[in-house]
């Protein structure tokens, strides 16, 4: 893609690093194909080539004549899930997730929402990122459900995702906590313990945690890196993002530094992404750069850790099936393609994948609430898709996923714990109901 900055807009590191994605772009237009939301609307304005040429023009970098509609552009950079789809099948290697950040960034600057859009963010970011605040919200939005009828819009998405049961809240993340194994192997990694998905779903982190136990693995929490920051990364709340990304340097700089650490776990997708891009995210924090860095690196998905770094036992064959919903994050933000797969294989289940794995579910973080009629109908697309496997149980490994798929015919679950559930642990909540 021509691209034509003047050097005034080149001083800018964020417009420098613009412009050499864009370079790389050559309209091919394989992404459109995999893109949910073109795939939908059939508009090129939602496919990421659509999305690429507005992008160069509201950074300056298009033709100087072309009237740039800021409307028009926000509009359609907000309908992206930022699933990455396109960074999969870009031959080019086109560095979407980097732009579309830089994009939204400068979109904020230059076009003002209106005060209900404003609101309903500012109230997204004041109470998802915050266990209790978050599981009080969803305690209110019960009692809202019975009236859900009467409301409209990104209102009723609100209240309909409120779950119709909820457990407590986790205590894992309340306090500095390390769960030792019994024996332990002296071998540590440190749990991202989350936000949301303890308000919504505690089991995920205990069965991750028995699971290491039982591994040998000693396993260290953090209660101040409660938040990895991108759920406000990806609404543009741009302080804020920055001011949790930082709370989890902070937290854990010291074991990172001590070398005791053999990986920071995440079971979370969506926060793996993030955490693996802090190195970038967090280049221009002087305080906090070199942890980031060492947080990127260090960062494995659960499902990455079990197969790299422990020696699972193969297990006898059950008379169980699995679909194995791929997370957009975990796919195309981290590449993690085979290991969840694999691990459930060896565990004994037989492994079944959906049609079109590689397209998003619509739960994108709290896309469901921001944009709920697209988000509807991709879930609806992705709930045919795993119905018709006619698998036992539907396993995921990230929450939102999980959450937004709540109701597909088999039970639902994250893939740890299933796999803690063959390999000793105590049999899933989910199941024991079904």
């Amino acid at each position: 893609m021509q691209t034509h900055f003047d050097l005034t807009a080149l001083a800018r590191p964020e417009i420098r690093t613009a412009d050499e994605i864009l370079r790389k772009c050559v309209h091919c237009g394989f992404c459109t194909a995999t893109c949910p939301t073109y795939v939908l609307t059939g508009d090129e304005r939602d496919s990421p080539r659509g999305r690429i040429w507005m992008m160069r023009d509201l950074l300056g970098g298009g033709d100087t004549q072309t009237k740039i509609n800021h409307a028009d552009t926000s509009h359609h950079l907000d309908r992206c899930l930022t699933c990455l789809s396109c960074m999969t099948t870009c031959p080019s290697g086109v560095d979407y997730m980097h732009l579309v950040d830089i994009g939204r960034s400068e979109i904020e600057k230059k076009s003002k929402r209106s005060l209900a859009d404003r609101l309903l963010r500012h109230v997204l970011s004041i109470t998802v990122p915050y266990a209790a605040r978050f599981h009080l919200a969803l305690r209110f939005a019960r009692l809202a459900k019975p009236f859900s009828g009467l409301l409209r819009g990104r209102m009723k998405a609100m209240v309909n995702l409120a779950p119709a049961r909820l457990k407590p809240v986790d205590p894992v993340g309340r306090t500095d906590d390390t769960y030792t194994a019994k024996p332990s192997s002296g071998r540590r990694v440190m749990l991202l313990a989350g936000c949301a998905q303890r308000a919504l779903d505690p089991d995920i982190n205990a069965a991750t945690i028995r699971l290491l136990n039982r591994q040998g693995i000693d396993v260290m929490v953090r209660q101040q890196a409660s938040c990895c920051g991108a759920l406000a990364h990806h609404i543009n709340a741009a302080d804020k993002a920055h001011a949790q990304m930082a709370a989890t340097c902070s937290a854990w700089a010291d074991q990172i530094a001590s070398g005791q650490l053999e990986a920071i776990i995440v079971n979370t997708s969506g926060c793996g992404t993030t955490l693996k891009d802090y190195g970038d995210l967090m280049t221009h924090d002087p305080e906090h750069a070199e942890t980031a860095k060492q947080i990127s690196s260090l960062a494995m998905d659960i499902s990455e850790y079990l197969t790299q770094k422990i020696d699972l036992p193969v297990l006898p064959k059950q008379e169980l099936t699995i679909a194995y919903h791929a997370a957009c994050s975990l796919q195309h933000g981290q590449k993690v393609l085979k290991a969840p797969k694999d691990l459930l294989a060896n565990a004994g289940f037989e492994v079944k994948s959906p049609a079109n794995a590689h397209l998003c579910c619509g739960s994108a973080g709290v896309y469901n609430v921001l944009q709920p009629d697209l988000s509807q109908r991709l879930k609806m697309r992705k709930t045919e898709s795993l119905n018709k496997t006619g698998a036992d149980i539907v396993c995921a490994g990230n929450l939102g996923c999980i959450h937004q798929l709540s109701g597909v015919d088999s039970p639902i679950c994250h893939t740890v714990q299933v796999l803690d559930w063959a390999y000793g642990g105590p049999k899933p909540d989910v199941l024991k109901q079904a």
